[in-house]
């Protein structure tokens, strides 16, 4: 079957990995299934597949886990669910019964089961006491009960989220009382980040940014041994060679003027700037109130996200008015409400100008924003005083409101030409891998999907923040990929800042704990 999204990364991996470690493992041909999901595995499975994909791989209906359903004793279940009595979960109440509760309420005994048989495959570790209280509760209406090691969010292609926003919370709150509350949520993202590596299939050397805080120094430990567990053969007690892919671990304190900057490039000034949730953008056209999904099986999107508005709104309106003059439908400036009338005449072009439509709305949308009261603000924070000593990019500046580049940028090219200071940028291992970003093969030879194999002789980068990245430090990601095709970066985070989103975080640093979501493992 032909991947359900566009071969683009992260996406593709988890999706395959998905469909071959449960869709796969428990398909019956002619046999169709009940799924149950949580809130987690349900933002897993949106994130990389959609309802087409899942009725391809003999799904019927999804239902949420935590909600009454009827019983349907005729048919199989396949639950896919978060071990979540050990499992950080910002937007789980425990009152409501964790995934594993609800499972077991389904088959309380034989009489009462919802559904003919169960399959179960967790995100993660299933503690012992839990998975024992599943055995001896309803084994034999058990059929699979498996462990699948993907507990993150492939957001973009080069992108992946932890989806734990709490983590802010517990790291930099000021209230002494939460060290527990900050160990735990420490383990959980670790076994999380170790499930990133797992699914890329590697073991990389683990670094660590040393100050400001002692934050990405806990969490690289703590990958690390998890790692070295997570590798380790049963039978000799081995641990698998390292592969030639680095990890880096950094606290969001090491750049946090690129988290309040107003960028002007098409993504990031979006979702900075307008009310876009869940990736939709609502706008108006022909009279009439309309959404679109900001996602990459757009091309268009794919191609414009990373440009400067400028860019964009010089762009979109060339390529509307190369459809349009093709049937000499419109004359001179082509306009919204132009284009509107095109699609009305030739229906056949309906979906391609629809499209550019859309981006042409959001454009002109960020550009009211801006024009309204960003731009002076823009021209306050580029001011170039001050500014500690950084790579020289004059030659990459093309816009005056556009001279500030993250960072982390110079940290990914650092790495990747292995400039890195080893006091700076201690490893964790004795011995790490050794790496070459100019293209080192992977010692371990396991089947890859299409854009690994793409990617054979190259090495991988994986950055995770701790405490939120930007849009801007995203599309930095892309930009650093391109320009060494043998390196490919992933980068990743426990959520997704826009400046807003920072300043809402900071606030809540004063609140008490009890305020603030938080499940751990008692």
């Amino acid at each position: 079957m032909a991947p359900p999204v566009a071969e683009r990364g992260l996406k593709n991996v988890v999706w395959q990995k998905i469909k071959a470690t449960v869709f796969d493992d428990c398909k019956k041909e002619g046999e169709w299934k009940i799924m149950l999901l949580d809130e987690f595995t349900t933002k897993l499975l949106a994130s990389c597949c959609k309802m087409s994909d899942l009725l391809e791989e003999g799904i019927t209906v999804v239902e949420d886990i935590h909600k009454n359903r009827e019983p349907v004793r005729q048919m199989k279940a396949l639950y896919f669910i978060t071990p979540t009595s050990k499992f950080l979960l910002n937007y789980t109440i425990w009152g409501d019964g964790n995934s594993v509760d609800c499972f077991l309420r389904d088959f309380g005994s034989k009489s009462e089961n919802k559904y003919k048989a169960a399959y179960i495959y967790f995100t993660d570790f299933c503690p012992d006491n839990l998975f024992n209280k599943i055995k001896a509760s309803c084994s034999k209406s058990i059929r699979r009960c498996k462990e699948i090691n993907i507990s993150f969010i492939p957001h973009e292609s080069q992108v992946y989220t932890l989806d734990v926003p709490d983590a802010f919370y517990y790291c930099y709150s000021p209230d002494p009382g939460n060290a527990k509350g900050k160990d735990a949520i420490m383990e959980a993202m670790a076994d999380q980040i170790v499930t990133v590596c797992a699914t890329l299939d590697e073991n990389p050397g683990v670094r660590y940014k040393s100050k400001p805080l002692d934050n990405a120094s806990k969490l690289a430990q703590l990958v690390e041994k998890k790692l070295e567990d997570y590798y380790k053969i049963d039978e000799k007690s081995l641990i698998k060679g390292k592969t030639h892919s680095q990890l880096l671990i950094i606290d969001r304190g090491f750049d946090p003027v690129s988290t309040v900057l107003h960028e002007l490039t098409f993504q990031a000034m979006a979702y900075d700037l307008l009310p876009i949730e869940n990736d939709t953008y609502k706008y108006k056209t022909d009279g009439k109130e309309k959404e679109a999904i900001l996602e990459e099986e757009d091309d268009l999107w794919v191609r414009i996200r990373h440009r400067h508005i400028a860019v964009v709104l010089e762009e979109i309106p060339k390529l509307m008015k190369e459809i349009s003059s093709t049937k000499k439908a419109t004359e001179g400036k082509t306009s919204l409400s132009a284009l509107t009338q095109l699609m009305k005449k030739m229906p056949h072009f309906r979906k391609q100008i629809t499209k550019q439509v859309v981006h042409l709305n959001l454009a002109e949308d960020c550009m009211n924003k801006f024009k309204l009261n960003i731009e002076k603000l823009c021209k306050t924070e580029q001011s170039q005083q001050g500014k500690p000593l950084r790579k020289d990019r004059s030659a990459e500046e093309t816009f005056q409101l556009s001279r500030w580049t993250p960072f982390i940028k110079d940290i990914m090219e650092d790495a990747i030409d292995n400039r890195l200071d080893s006091k700076e940028w201690p490893y964790c291992s004795q011995y790490p891998a050794v790496w070459n970003g100019s293209g080192a093969v992977s010692a371990r030879q396991k089947p890859r999907a299409n854009y690994l194999e793409d990617r054979r002789n190259g090495s991988k980068l994986i950055v995770f923040v701790i405490g939120g990245i930007t849009y801007s430090e995203m599309r930095c990601a892309y930009e650093v990929s391109q320009a060494h095709k043998s390196c490919e970066v992933i980068i990743g985070s426990t959520h997704i800042l826009t400046p807003k989103k920072l300043l809402d975080d900071i606030k809540m640093l004063n609140k008490p704990k009890d305020k603030v979501s938080f499940i751990k493992d008692e």
